[in-house]
C-alpha cells in the first residue's frame, strides 16, 4: 500500500534541513517516560524537534484497552508540554497501518528533512516482528533509548543482530541525523520506569 504524499495530512510545522525525531506509539496513555525519551533524543542527537505520532493502534497489541485517539492526543499534548515537542495524529488521517508506510510517506513528502526514528529499547526487543523492519531501517536512521530491563537484552535481540553492521558508536550520536540509512545508535543513560501498561492497571486508570 502506497500512501498519497500530496494530500492533506495536518503535519506539524516543518522546513528543509530540520533535524526531526519521530517517536511513534499508541500513547495509551502518554506519560513522563515518553517525555524523558524525547528530551534525551533532543539533547543527544541535537534535534530541532521531536514529533509524537499517536497511532490509530498497534497491530501487535490488543486494541480492546485502546482509548479514543482524540483523548490520547489531548493527554499527550499535556504531558509533552515542551516547545520542541509536537503531538500529531496524522497517521490516522492518511490511513497508515504500519510504521514503514508512515516513514515512507514522510520521506517522500519531505525529502530534505533529516528525520530520525526513535524507539525505546523495549521496542527494539520485538522489532523483528514489525512488518518490514529492515525496510524501516533503510528509510531513516534510528535511535534506541535504553529502558529498564532491556539494557543487555535489546542489543542482543534478533533485529539488533541483523542490523549490527550499521550500529554507530554512542559517542557519535550527534552525527546520526546526517547519516544515510541504515544507521542506528543505542543511547544509554538515566532510564524511566514508567509504562503505559502499568498506568492502565492502576485503579481508576490514567487521569
Amino acid at each position: 500500500m502506497r500512501l498519497d504524499a500530496s494530500g492533506p495530512a495536518r503535519l506539524p510545522p516543518v522546513a528543509p534541513g530540520l533535524r526531526i525525531g519521530l517517536y511513534g506509539g499508541s500513547f495509551n496513555p502518554a506519560h513522563l517516560g515518553h517525555r524523558h525519551v524525547s528530551l534525551v533524543a533532543l539533547k543527544r542527537l541535537r534535534l530541532d524537534r521531536v514529533w509524537w505520532m499517536v497511532t490509530p493502534g498497534n497491530p501487535l497489541k490488543d486494541r480492546g484497552e485502546l482509548a479514543a485517539i482524540d483523548r490520547r492526543v489531548e493527554r499527550a499534548s499535556r504531558i509533552a508540554d515542551h516547545p520542541r515537542i509536537a503531538v500529531t495524529d496524522f497517521e490516522s488521517r492518511i490511513g497508515a497501518r504500519y510504521t514503514r508506510q508512515t516513514l515512507g510517506f514522510l520521506t517522500r513528502r519531505h525529502p530534505n528533512v533529516r528525520f530520525v526514528w526513535i524507539m525505546g529499547a523495549d521496542s527494539l526487543a520485538t522489532f523483528h516482528r514489525w512488518q518490514g523492519f529492515s525496510e524501516i531501517a533503510g528509510l531513516m536512521p534510528m535511535a534506541i533509548v535504553d529502558r529498564p530491563g532491556f539494557t543487555l537484552t535489546a542489543p542482543a535481540a534478533r533485529a539488533a543482530r541483523a542490523l549490527a553492521p550499521w550500529r554507530i558508536p554512542e559517542t557519535e550520536a550527534a552525527s546520526l541525523p546526517d547519516r544515510a540509512p541504515p544507521a542506528w545508535v543505542f543511547l544509554h543513560g538515566p532510564r524511566s520506569t514508567l509504562s503505559s501498561t502499568a498506568l492502565r492497571a492502576k485503579p481508576g486508570g490514567p487521569a
